[in-house]
């Protein structure tokens, strides 16, 4: 590996080509962890862990396709109950038990094709306003948006917006057909506009290959700036969706992707997210080794399992004192 974007100078790069993030993605894994670890101290204090909760604000009935989600209306065998939009009061109340238990970021997701402007968009402002007030970073992710929702967004205080890319342009047909690739960048691109930070990551664990993951992490790593967070989920296979059948990742390509990604963009907040049900205490200790800075606090993401409060604050205590 020659010294171009190596730990030891801390480059910051918007070129890397996909080769290269797989052969930094393969690389020895005790190498690989060390390098990211460098990576990481040298940008941020290793001492600081995050903690975030996430509330989905509406469930179900989504007339996306995505594969891995129940709540997509297409995946009718799922056994999920449908949710309209939660009240604002409701919501806030929930944010401020988020906030009591550690969580300094709360996080809301709508099952939302997009933002339409209305009574129910109105609503969420509301809930931007009410978590902002509460000294919270604000996330919400809705779908796709235009330019004006966006800045709307901005002026009730919203810190991020989360729009995944969810995998490789060369796989993402395989998993979503009812929006774009490009449909999901220009959504970025006007959250980007507007000065919100852009909270996106991907799924592993989908069927896609090693260089498929390589080829995702070039595209984040080629935005200017790097997006602020980078969320890392792991499938969580819900029976009755397409990718039901699909078998756990071994924890160790979690640890290898989360380092890949504090390699490749350095200032970035990884946030280890869905998938840390299926991953003991030593895998999410490594991935914190590896570079992650953030975890999902609470007991459930939108619909799929998280680990239960007790279960992190043991995991918080065995790793001693940290800035959260």
């Amino acid at each position: 590996m020659t010294s171009r974007g190596s730990a030891a100078d801390n480059t910051i790069r918007h070129d890397w080509t996909v080769e290269e993030i797989e052969a930094i993605y393969r690389s020895p894994l005790l190498d690989l962890v060390g390098r990211a670890n460098a990576v990481h101290r040298a940008h941020h204090d290793p001492s600081r862990v995050q903690k975030a909760s996430l509330l989905s604000i509406k469930t179900g009935g989504c007339p996306e396709d995505c594969a891995y989600c129940p709540q997509s209306a297409h995946h009718r065998e799922v056994k999920l109950g449908k949710e309209q939009l939660l009240d604002p009061v409701s919501v806030i109340a929930m944010a401020k038990r988020a906030q009591d238990a550690g969580a300094d970021r709360f996080c809301m997701g709508a099952a939302w094709r997009r933002v339409r402007d209305g009574a129910a968009f109105d609503a969420v402002l509301e809930m931007v306003r009410g978590v902002d007030e509460l000294g919270m970073e604000a996330c919400v992710t809705l779908g796709m948006l235009e330019p004006h929702h966006a800045k709307q967004l901005k002026d009730a205080g919203l810190t991020a917006y989360n729009h995944n890319l969810d995998t490789s342009p060369e796989f993402y047909g395989k998993i979503i057909t009812t929006r774009t690739y490009q449909d999901r960048l220009d959504t970025l691109a006007s959250v980007r506009s507007h000065g919100i930070d852009l909270c996106c990551g991907g799924i592993i664990g989908m069927g896609e290959t090693i260089r498929d993951r390589a080829s995702m992490l070039a595209v984040l790593a080629g935005f200017d700036p790097h997006p602020e967070s980078v969320p890392i989920n792991a499938l969580v296979p819900v029976a009755g969706t397409p990718l039901a059948g699909c078998g756990p990742i071994d924890p160790l390509e979690l640890v290898r992707m989360v380092a890949t990604a504090r390699i490749t963009m350095p200032k970035s907040m990884v946030r280890l997210s869905a998938g840390r049900t299926d991953l003991n205490r030593e895998a999410q200790i490594m991935c914190l080794m590896a570079g992650a800075n953030s975890v999902f606090y609470g007991e459930k993401l939108l619909t799929t399992p998280n680990p239960e409060e007790n279960s992190d604050s043991a995991l918080f205590a065995a790793l001693g004192p940290i800035a959260a």
